[in-house]
């Protein structure tokens, strides 16, 4: 995705893409615009040039690129994330998974599919693992995982959780608004953002690497000055 890191690389063959960083494909729903990019990456396999081929797919994704894109991205509206203490954080948060469960059911009954499950826990529950952070280490919930990963997976649940549902019925396919959503309008997104000096100083290895490299994505870093 990043063209100056494949020239340094110098990969046998490799298909730089115009598009932002986690679509290689362009964009979701697509299926003859994300094929006619796979083809083109699989066809450099017939060259017999090189040792090296660095070829671009200079073709814009159909609609154009999400990040031109705008509109109202959530159909729940939240009240300004504001809360102090950590019982509140909880309150807030579990007002924010109840008011768009019926919308990540849709999102499930529509799609049929949901990458939220990684933690084994509840969406509940996952929360309340995370906030767990704020005073101290709350216990390992899964025996058979290093703590850190227990950690990365609950992370990852709990944003494709709000994400799913927050997508159930939006046209907007704008990734940038997804982001600006949950880190800027819901308690869940401030959640992480308190966790982050938490957890870049925590005793646990996995817990800090989480904190440092995957908790807060570098286009919201922002968020942790404000």
């Amino acid at each position: 995705m990043v063209r100056e890191n494949t020239e340094r690389i110098r990969p046998p063959r490799a298909l730089w893409v115009p598009f932002e960083l986690g679509r290689p494909f362009g964009a979701p729903n697509e299926p003859e615009f994300q094929t006619k990019v796979l083809s083109s990456l699989l066809s450099l396999l017939e060259r017999t040039d090189g040792p090296v081929i660095l070829e671009d797919f200079d073709e814009d994704p159909p609609g154009g690129h999400s990040f031109e894109e705008s509109g109202i991205f959530c159909p729940v509206g939240f009240p300004k994330p504001a809360v102090e203490s950590n019982n509140e954080v909880l309150k807030e948060i579990f007002t924010e998974i109840d008011l768009m469960k019926p919308w990540y059911n849709l999102a499930l009954d529509e799609r049929g599919r949901t990458t939220f499950g990684l933690s084994g826990l509840n969406i509940k529950e996952a929360v309340e693992f995370l906030a767990g952070f704020l005073q101290g280490t709350p216990k390992n919930p899964r025996e058979d995982m290093a703590l850190g990963e227990v950690f990365r997976f609950t992370c990852e649940d709990v944003k494709m959780w709000y994400l799913e549902a927050a997508t159930a019925k939006s046209n907007v396919r704008n990734s940038r608004s997804a982001a600006d959503w949950f880190w800027g309008e819901t308690n869940a997104g401030k959640l992480f953002l308190d966790l982050h000096s938490k957890c870049i100083k925590h005793e646990d290895k996995g817990i800090r690497h989480v904190g440092k490299t995957q908790l807060v994505p570098r286009a919201q870093e922002h968020r942790l000055n404000d």
